[in-house]
């Protein structure tokens, strides 16, 4: 990653993580954040927690798919509980602007997440890259 772009600032939300190879039901395991696990919501769509706590209203989780590039990419949605119990996420954002996000409402956390993506990069698993503004709409 650039050196001048970094969690917190404005430019790091166009960042955006990419995979070096799908996810599948015989990879996603090795994924795993913390104690937390890979799920597969619908085909070839996975979902991580990141931050999920019983006394929060807030959650956050890697949305895990292929893009329109062919690209397998790392973002985020939020979650959000109904009151009739469903379970919605929000449009997916880029991997900067939900660590961003997350930083905004837990630091630690962030940089955790963070962290554990810096680790995938550093084992050839995973890039990244700045989102171009066509590819934002």
């Amino acid at each position: 990653m650039e050196d001048n772009i970094k969690l917190g600032t404005k430019a790091f939300d166009k960042m955006m993580f990419t995979l070096a190879e799908p996810v599948t039901e015989e990879n996603h395991a090795k994924y795993h954040f913390e104690n937390y696990e890979m799920m597969e919501i619908s085909p070839k769509i996975w979902v991580l927690p990141v931050y999920m706590t019983a006394d929060d209203d807030f959650t956050l989780f890697f949305i895990i798919t292929k893009i329109a590039t062919g690209e397998t990419v790392m973002a985020f949605s939020q979650g959000d509980l109904e009151s009739d119990g469903d379970f919605n996420l929000s449009q997916p954002m880029n991997t900067g602007a939900g660590l961003n996000l997350l930083e905004k409402h837990d630091q630690t956390r962030a940089e955790a997440a963070l962290a554990y993506l810096e680790q995938l990069e550093k084992a050839d698993e995973g890039t990244w890259r700045i989102v171009a503004e066509n590819e934002e709409d």
